[in-house]
């Protein structure tokens, strides 16, 4: 599915993959974009297009969740495979706390100071320190997911068997009960990191496995997303059965949850990387490859930081569906070109690059020049 895989089935273009000293992959960072941007409208489809408990049964929302954080956590445990097995653990955690954790901070800091200026409201301390901890938490979990998904599989990475450890504990973590803050959230997402991560370490494997069985495979696995998606439902949904077990009905929802996120993330790459396959040369293709791929971790934490304080201001509930369309595509664009306006500013800058963006200044990073074969 990612990199060697395709490249050999002939998925990925010849000009996916620069020749420059950083050897970007720009199929998975067109995949990356992609993927941002349907975090985005997912959100905007939640918080403004419904505004109410209605989005749980949009279908456009639930062809979204079933697969676009799944697939994103898969991509990050592939393109973290080098860095978990070359570097050190607390080389790998220090430069990943500073990449992720470090930016988050900054931007968390810069909604709660927003959110005490202007949508201050009088709170007990302790109503207050919650909500603080909830937005710390919740506003980015995605960012908390990954990171602690990187630091158990760079301890897993020491012990013998690998492989057969990283899956078994997978499956553990995806079965433990833990309910608390975001941790379904991070349950249910580390599977896929470990699967991506996998993935890079048996390319060659997975090749030789997939060139004659790949049509038959997506067959099956368009199949089983159709079916999955038909039977998708409100308590399929990680924020609402929390990844547990309790009973069958809770069983058969999490079941479903996990089968068809698996099968739309498998499909959902496909499809994406066939995309770039056949349109990299296009201006629009490359522009969410280069622009938007690759600074997801930007707009992710801009998008987190804007739909957080949307929480907390009424409006809409008086307009009418093709106003809250208006309404949504103007939002989704300033998010963007906010996003892309601060990394131009400060992407250049010491301190301020790492601290705002999660990245060492541009100009001592090397430059790829895209081909447009």
């Amino acid at each position: 599915m990612f990199d060697t895989l395709l490249r050999v089935t002939g998925t990925i273009a010849p000009s996916s993959r620069t020749t420059e000293a950083n050897d970007r992959d720009l199929s998975l960072d067109f995949a990356k974009g992609a993927l941002i941007v349907l975090v985005i409208v997912g959100h905007l489809i939640q918080y403004v297009i419904y505004r109410g408990d209605g989005f749980w049964y949009s279908p456009y929302y639930k062809s979204i969740y079933m697969f676009h954080m799944p697939l994103f956590m898969a991509i990050s445990g592939y393109l973290s495979s080098r860095s978990l097995l070359q570097k050190s653990f607390t080389r790998g955690a220090s430069d990943r706390a500073k990449q992720l954790l470090l930016p988050m901070l900054f931007w968390w800091t810069f909604m709660e100071t927003v959110k005490l200026a202007a949508l201050w409201r009088a709170t007990s301390l302790t109503s207050g320190l919650l909500e603080l901890v909830d937005d710390f938490a919740g506003t980015y979990w995605f960012i908390w997911a990954t990171f602690v998904s990187y630091l158990v599989i760079k301890i897993s990475c020491r012990l013998n068997q690998r492989s057969w450890v990283i899956s078994g504990l997978a499956i553990l973590v995806a079965l433990a009960p833990l309910t608390f803050s975001i941790s379904p959230l991070i349950r249910f997402t580390y599977p896929f990191f470990c699967f991506g991560f996998l993935l890079a370490r048996s390319r060659e494997r997975w090749t030789s496995t997939s060139r004659y069985h790949k049509p038959l495979l997506i067959l099956f696995l368009s199949i089983v997303t159709c079916v999955c998606f038909l039977a998708w439902g409100k308590d399929t949904y990680v924020y609402n059965n929390l990844g547990v077990i309790h009973d069958f009905r809770s069983a058969k929802d999490v079941l479903l949850m996990f089968v068809g996120s698996a099968a739309a993330s498998a499909i959902a790459i496909e499809l994406l990387l066939q995309c770039w396959s056949v349109g990299h040369s296009n201006r629009m293709a490359r522009f969410i490859a280069v622009e938007l791929g690759q600074t997801t971790l930007l707009l992710y934490l801009v998008q987190g930081t804007v739909f957080r304080l949307m929480d907390f201001v009424q409006f809409g509930e008086l307009w009418d569906l093709t106003t809250r369309l208006v309404i949504a595509g103007m939002l989704g664009a300033t998010i963007v070109a906010i996003a892309l306006t601060v990394r131009s500013i400060v992407r250049g800058v010491p301190y301020l690059s790492q601290l705002v963006l999660g990245m060492p200044p541009r100009s001592r990073l090397p430059q790829a020049k895209p081909t447009m074969n």
